[in-house]
């Protein structure tokens, strides 16, 4: 597995005459110099000729040769320091404690996790072993990670030396296990608990053996031989007695193993396995996992892909544990127990569809991160990293469409995008929160129970747009910042603006946003006569809505209520005309009762050159049958609704 550390950078240092200069050569040419330089220069080992495949550069100090400045700087760039010391010498042992290990933190910093190593050159002159006076060493000093007995002479122990330097590095014991208590840190413990979570496919709180060989595979690339699996099992059973349950391990389980490997000093056991992860030495994720670079060019949107969808879909499925189809608040807190935060708060259940108890149903959970992906792709992608997206994938991107410029859409006449965004403009007290109640198939009975702190200013739901469902996301524009909005603030595929037909005044908002904003650009926009369940009065406007409407080439304002049924056309207009923003005129000509002579002709002539039989035009007639053929469907889809429009705005 390739770490996250990109190459390792030991630094000897040590009292003259310990023998540093000749570690670093007995290492290189295998054999004990008698002649040894002041210094060994510095000395790079390719990554493909050590055990953990991770470039190693081997860096001496002299203190003949170098100065104080030197060596603080050597020891901020290394990755680990080793202190070497003679065994047969008394002071180089308590210089340890009374000189080096206390500079290093003067030049680190008290708290530094720069790990360090204590080495014992010269066993060969002696046989006293000296590791029982340097254990207390170890005790006083956290960053102490380990201490090696060797001999430059005769080679003992010259690779463990620089091995476990190496290791100290890649696989550092500090924050993972802590010596005194004989146990994990917190941080491990939480981080091999989400771990264990994530792996935890079916939530029945145990790995069976399938979850164990999948863990395994992903972790180590290949499978527990059975009797392997079935050693590792007794094991645990043996030392914690609910580690096993019905066959399965548990998360006790789980933290035993990982606790054991520590202890018998396999540190990369547990280091693969939290890397799998994407946990770095501070056993924080890291962001090249979580936030991996997703690029999305201008003009563009960001959607889910199918097995970003799927992924979703069995992450609810493993949650729903009483099978509702809803996500209660446990099971949604418990849904959400591998992030660092809860994602979603109470206005949520204002955005989507729920259950009459206010739980998220799937439709509505799916849309919600249909609306994240939208809004914050980075933010989805962060979350879909937390939730363990990447446990059954390479990257969290396979997740994340990026559609192509909504300019090559209009220039092509088509899209395939299904994620489409309304802004939704009105004066106060028009209806705009109905009306985006209205998509969750809410009616103002409804609204009128909900708390308004809660309420948010985004409602997504699906919509079909002539037999493919599309989400349709409405996005109340905020009144107050509508005069001041951006073209790039303004940026949706369609616009709706909302007047109250009881309210004399609240058109005048409409034709002003229409004129400010929209009269130049290509965003198709409908006008929505809202509470159209009370008689209209005329507005205070020099054109009627209606009038105003013919003027300009939009649609005839679309009547919207909800005080009991809601009206669900106005929805499947505004999804409509974002999905077909090409056909802006021919809705305009279609939704107002003109049958264009030009499509009649399209029609006589296309029937004619497959009457005539020639060949060379069929291609050319197939694609304006199907153009003609669209706009007779959206004129089926107009003309449903126009014939309901009152007489008022049709003077």
């Amino acid at each position: 597995m390739a770490s996250f550390k990109r190459d390792v950078r030991i630094l000897l240092v040590g009292d003259e005459k310990v023998g540093k200069t000749s570690l670093i050569l007995s290492l290189v040419s295998e054999e004990f110099a008698e002649e040894v330089p002041s210094r060994a220069e510095e000395i790079t080992i390719p990554a493909d000729v050590t055990p953990e495949h991770v470039p190693t550069c081997i860096v001496d100090y002299s203190g003949q040769d170098q100065d104080e400045n030197c060596l603080q700087d050597e020891i901020r760039k290394c990755s680990v320091v080793c202190i070497v010391y003679s065994v047969v010498d008394e002071d180089s042992i308590q210089r340890l404690t009374t000189y080096w290990l206390p500079y290093l933190r003067f030049t680190l910093g008290e708290d530094h996790r720069t790990p360090v190593i204590l080495v014992g050159n010269k066993v060969d002159m002696t046989d006293i072993q000296t590791l029982e006076s340097i254990l207390p060493i170890m005790n006083d000093f956290a960053e102490v990670e380990t201490c090696v007995e060797c001999s430059a002479k005769t080679l003992k122990n010259i690779s463990e030396v620089f091995y476990y330097a190496q290791k100290a590095v890649l696989h550092p014991t500090a924050p993972v296990y802590n010596p005194d208590e004989k146990e994990l840190t917190l941080p491990a413990r939480q981080a091999l608990a989400r771990i264990f979570r994530i792996c935890d496919l079916d939530n029945d709180n145990l790995l069976s053996d399938d979850e164990i060989n999948m863990f395994q595979l992903k972790c180590f690339n290949a499978p527990l031989h059975p009797q392997a699996l079935e050693d590792v099992k007794a094991i645990v059973k043996k030392n914690v007695p609910d580690g096993i349950i019905k066959d399965g391990v548990t998360l006790k389980g789980f933290l035993f193993l990982n606790t054991l490997f520590i202890q018998k000093g396999r540190h990369e056991t547990t280091w693969t396995v939290l890397r799998k992860f994407g946990y770095e030495d501070t056993l924080q994720l890291s962001q090249e996992y979580i936030a991996p670079k997703v690029n999305v060019g201008l003009g563009c949107t960001t959607e889910l892909t199918a097995q970003g969808y799927q992924f979703l879909a069995r992450l609810f499925d493993k949650y729903d544990e009483d099978r509702d189809g809803c996500l209660s608040p446990t099971e949604l807190q418990n849904l959400f127990s591998t992030c660092p935060i809860m994602p979603w708060g109470p206005d949520v259940n204002n955005t989507v569809s729920t259950n009459v108890e206010g739980w998220v149903t799937m439709e509505g959970y799916l849309a919600q991160w249909t609306l994240t992906t939208l809004l914050d792709v980075t933010r989805a992608v962060e979350f879909l990293a937390y939730l363990g997206y990447n446990y059954q994938h390479e990257n969290q991107l396979s997740a994340i469409h990026i559609t192509r410029e909504k300019k090559i859409d209009l220039d092509k006449r088509q899209t395939a995008r299904n994620v489409f965004r309304c802004h939704v403009l009105g004066a106060k007290s028009v209806g705009k929160t109905a009306l985006l109640q209205g998509l969750l198939q809410r009616n103002l009975r409804y609204v009128a129970t909900l708390n308004r702190q809660n309420l948010s200013n985004f409602t997504i739901n699906t919509v079909q747009v002539y037999g493919q469902d599309k989400y349709l996301m409405l996005h109340e524009v905020d009144m107050m910042m509508c005069e001041m909005l951006t073209p790039t603030e303004l940026d949706c595929d369609v616009a709706c603006l909302v007047y109250d037909v009881t309210n004399p005044r609240s058109f005048e908002f409409c034709a002003r946003m229409y004129l400010k904003h929209f009269i130049d650009c290509k965003i198709p926009t409908l006008i929505v006569a809202s509470k159209a369940e009370y008689p209209e009065v005329r507005q205070d406007y020099e054109l009627t809505p209606a009038q105003f409407c013919s003027r300009f080439k939009l649609p005839p304002p679309q009547r919207f209520t909800c005080i009991d049924k809601v009206n669900h056309d106005v929805y499947i207009k505004l999804a409509t005309m974002a999905a077909y923003p090409n056909l802006k005129r021919l809705v305009h000509m279609l939704l107002v009762h003109q049958r264009p002579l030009w499509l009649e002709e399209r029609l006589r002539h296309i029937k004619g050159l497959f009457q005539s039989g020639s060949h060379s035009y069929v291609h050319a007639g197939i694609g304006l049958a199907v153009a003609a053929l669209v706009g007779v469907a959206i004129y089926k889809v107009a003309t449903s609704s126009s014939s309901s429009s009152p007489s008022a705005l049709r003077r």
